[in-house]
C-alpha cells in the first residue's frame, strides 16, 4: 500500500523496535492523514479493524468515527468462529477464530455472562441467546450492543407460574390442542425451573431483514414439535405461525418465510398481511428423519437443501460419544418439478453449517475460503446435555470426501461454538 514501515507493523501487530526496547529516543514517523486512514479502515474485515483501532489515540479516533458512518466500511466480511473454552478469562469472555487470518481474538461481551447463555442461533452478525430466565436477546459481540426480545410468556406454548410474592418463579409449557402428542397427554402440561425451560424449548433462532418495513423479524423454531414463532422490531410479543411442525431451518425472501422440514418438505409463510397464511411448496421427500436438513439461498439464484449425515462416533477417555459429520449431500430444489435435484459440488463456493443462519458464499468473493468445501459446527438439538464434549468441528471437502480440523481439537465448556459474520453496523442506525 505504499505505508511507512512503523504503520505497517501496527497493522501486523509488530513487535516495536529493538532500539526503542532499550531506551534509545526513535525519530518521529510521519502520520497518516486521517481521511487516507479512514480509507484504508474501510477495506479490513472487522476484527482487524478492531485491532487497528485500539493501536494509538489517532488511529482509534477514525475507527470511532468510521463506526459512525458505517456506510463507509464495505470490506465483506469472512464468517468467525465464536467459541469459549476452559481457558478463555473470565464469565464475559469469548474467543473469535478468523478464518482469514487463522488467528483467535478474545471478546468480551455484556451482561448477563456468556458463559451462562445459550446460543440459539447466529444471523448478520448479531448472536440470539437466553439467558438463566429462559429469555432471549439479541446480541451483537463486536460493538457490545443488546437488544432484549419478547418475553418468553407471550409465546402461546408457555404460561408463567407466580409464587407468593407475584414474582414467576416457573413456566408452563402447553402442547397445542391439535397435536397427537396433545390429545395423549391429555392437555397436561410440564413445569420446568427458570432455568429448565429454554432447555425444552428452544431449538434455533434467525434475524432477518425485511426490507418492507426497512426493519427486521426474528424467526424462533422451538418445542413442541418444532414449531415456528416469529416477532417483529419493536414488538412486544411473539406471533405463532399456523400449524406445521418437524421444521429444521428457515429462510425470509421477498416476504415469505420458507422452512424446511426434518422429511425434506418445504412450507413458505407469507408474513406480509394482517394474516399470516402456509404454502406447501415441497412435499416430504423422505419418510425417516437420519440426517440434519439445511435451507439456503445460492448467490446464483437457486433455493438449495443440504443434507448432513453425523453418525455417533466413541469419544476418548475424557468425553461422550458425539456425532461427527461424515457425508453431506447438496440439492437444487425444483419449484416447478416439487422435486430435489443433486449438485455435484458446489462450484467456487462455499457452505457454512451449524446452528447459526446457513451461508452459502463465492470463493472469488471471499478468497481465504476453500471451494467446494463445507465448514461445519455441532447442530445437534440436544446440544446442552453435551456441554463438555469434544466438538464436531470442520471443513468437509465435497470432491474429496476429506475432512480436516479448523482450530485443532477444541474441547469447548459452554456455550457451543458458532459461526457469526462480524457486523459493526447498530440495529438502531438502520438495517443490518
Amino acid at each position: 500500500m505504499g505505508l511507512f514501515p512503523s504503520v505497517l507493523g501496527k497493522f501486523r501487530g509488530d513487535p516495536p523496535p529493538m532500539e526503542n526496547m532499550v531506551g534509545k529516543s526513535p525519530e518521529p514517523e510521519p502520520e497518516l492523514p486521517p481521511d487516507m486512514l479512514s480509507s484504508i479502515f474501510a477495506l479490513l474485515e472487522v476484527p482487524d479493524l478492531v485491532r487497528a483501532g485500539s493501536v494509538c489515540s489517532s488511529w482509534r479516533s477514525v475507527y470511532t468515527g468510521l463506526r459512525r458512518q458505517l456506510r463507509q466500511h464495505k470490506q465483506r466480511q469472512t464468517p468467525c468462529l465464536l467459541y469459549h473454552t476452559s481457558e478463555s478469562t473470565g464469565e464475559n469472555a469469548a474467543c473469535l477464530y478468523s478464518l482469514a487470518e487463522k488467528r483467535a481474538y478474545k471478546l468480551t461481551l455484556p451482561d448477563p455472562p456468556i458463559r451462562s447463555r445459550y446460543l440459539i442461533g447466529s444471523s448478520h452478525g448479531w448472536l440470539i441467546t437466553s439467558d438463566e430466565r429462559s429469555e432471549l436477546h439479541l446480541v451483537n459481540p463486536i460493538t457490545g450492543e443488546q437488544i432484549v426480545l419478547p418475553s418468553v410468556i407471550t409465546l402461546e406454548q408457555v404460561k408463567p407460574i407466580f409464587d407468593d410474592e407475584g414474582a414467576i418463579h416457573k413456566y408452563e409449557l402447553w402442547e397445542p390442542r391439535y397435536t397427537a402428542l396433545a390429545e395423549l397427554l391429555g392437555h397436561e402440561p410440564s413445569i420446568y425451573a427458570l432455568d429448565e425451560l429454554r432447555d425444552r424449548l428452544y431449538f434455533k433462532a434467525y434475524l432477518f431483514p425485511d426490507p418492507q418495513t426497512g426493519s427486521y423479524i426474528v424467526v424462533l423454531i422451538h418445542n413442541p414439535e418444532y414449531q415456528i414463532s416469529f416477532a417483529r422490531a419493536g414488538g412486544c410479543g411473539w406471533t405463532f405461525l399456523p400449524p406445521g411442525w418437524n421444521y429444521q431451518e428457515c429462510i425470509y425472501k421477498d416476504g415469505l418465510l420458507y422452512a424446511v422440514t426434518g422429511t425434506g418438505a418445504v412450507d413458505a409463510f407469507d408474513l406480509s398481511g394482517s394474516t399470516v397464511t402456509r404454502t406447501t411448496v415441497l412435499g416430504d421427500m423422505k419418510n425417516s428423519i437420519s440426517e440434519h436438513i439445511y435451507i439456503v439461498q445460492a448467490p446464483w439464484g437457486d433455493m438449495l437443501q443440504v443434507w448432513r449425515q453425523q453418525p455417533i462416533v466413541a469419544g476418548d477417555a475424557d468425553s461422550e460419544n458425539i456425532m461427527e459429520t461424515s457425508k453431506i449431500f447438496v440439492y437444487k430444489i425444483d419449484m416447478a418439478a416439487k422435486k430435489l435435484v443433486e449438485i455435484n459440488g458446489l462450484h467456487g463456493h462455499v457452505l457454512f453449517l451449524g446452528h447459526s443462519q446457513t451461508q452459502c458464499l463465492s470463493v472469488e468473493e471471499y478468497p481465504q475460503l476453500k471451494a467446494n468445501c463445507v465448514y461445519f459446527t455441532d447442530d445437534d438439538r440436544f446440544i446442552s446435555l453435551y456441554q463438555n464434549s469434544k466438538r464436531d468441528i470442520g471443513v468437509l471437502n465435497l470432491e474429496s470426501g476429506c475432512r480436516e480440523e479448523i482450530v485443532p481439537q477444541i474441547y469447548c465448556t459452554w456455550p457451543n461454538p458458532i459461526w457469526i459474520t462480524p457486523s459493526l453496523r447498530m440495529m438502531h442506525s438502520g438495517l443490518m
